[in-house]
């Protein structure tokens, strides 16, 4: 994918500064001793929190980058390249 067109640069840098700051509670549970119960439930919390960044991006790529493609062929390969890295979070 070569589109590196992100309008949304602002809030996709904060919330990787939220994730970073989630895991790096979730380490400090860990030397705690904190319940996994807990740590499960940040972990999940951590895994919502990258599927909204990655569909954040993900649209943007489509709203600017695959809109404004003119070869259909390469388009549907960045588009379909997109949505295979994205369906590889779950």
């Amino acid at each position: 994918m070569h589109c590196t067109h992100c309008k949304h640069s602002a809030d996709v840098n904060r919330r990787l500064a939220r994730i970073s700051g989630q895991l790096n509670g979730i380490r400090e549970m860990v030397n705690e001793g904190r319940p996994c119960g807990d740590l499960l439930t940040q972990l999940s919390s951590v895994n919502s929190a990258i599927t909204q960044v990655a569909k954040l991006i993900l649209t943007e790529h489509l709203e600017h980058c695959v809109r404004s493609g003119e070869d259909t062929d390469q388009v549907i390969a960045q588009l379909q390249t997109a949505i295979d890295q994205f369906a590889k979070l779950k």
